[in-house]
């Protein structure tokens, strides 16, 4: 049976979470809403209908719910919001994304083209496993991470909320990283990070940037 699609969120990523949730059947209609509506691109193929309030009146109306917002604290924020209003928040997985039998996938997150999570991995709340990005077994990746595009981390990485594994960067087995850590592009992170930290480089150091 046909079902209807909300995403909350109508950016580059909220498209790629619509154009991965159009390869199930299951999907036949997306509908996105974005607090800049009417403001929003009138290119897409799926249409904006309205602001948050708007879907938080509408929910009877859909099947699903996804958030389509790549800022983890922002989607906290409205994941927690969905929460409360009873909302059927749903995961998106892209067919050709390898997700173990064995995972443990939070609701809410999605998972991109490639991406591979592997036996024994934990995936929290609303979290962003993006295009190619691979997690080997026994990581715990708690709730509003996200691992972008091409980054890699080896087994047993625990990765905190809403810490940042940035695009193409590698992490060392067993290393574990703290909450709201951002990972820069191509870093190479090869031991523990603790909370509130901006690394880079190879191997990452850590950024003078005040968080």
């Amino acid at each position: 049976m046909s079902q209807h699609l909300a995403i909350l969120g109508a950016s580059g990523h909220g498209k790629v979470i619509a154009d991965t949730a159009a390869l199930n059947p299951k999907w036949q209609k997306i509908s996105f809403f974005d607090d800049a509506w009417p403001d929003t691109d009138s290119e897409m193929p799926w249409p904006v209908v309205g602001k948050t309030n708007s879907l938080l009146q509408a929910l009877d109306q859909f099947s699903g719910v996804v958030i389509g917002i790549g800022n983890n604290a922002i989607r906290q924020q409205k994941h927690n919001l969905l929460v409360e209003y009873n909302a059927p928040i749903v995961s998106i997985v892209h067919p050709r994304a390898y997700i173990s039998p064995f995972v443990t996938l939070g609701v809410g997150t999605v998972a991109f083209a490639c991406a591979v999570v592997n036996i024994h991995c934990s995936i929290g709340l609303s979290c962003i496993v993006n295009t190619a990005a691979t997690i080997d077994h026994d990581c715990r990746l708690a709730d509003f991470s996200h691992a972008s595009p091409g980054s890699h981390l080896g087994g047993g990485v625990e990765v905190g909320e809403r810490s940042w594994i940035g695009i193409g960067s590698s992490v060392k087995q067993c290393v574990i990283i703290g909450s709201d850590v951002v990972v820069g592009a191509g870093a190479a992170v090869v031991k523990s990070l603790p909370n509130n930290q901006v690394v880079a480089g190879v191997p990452a150091k850590l950024l003078s940037v005040d968080l």
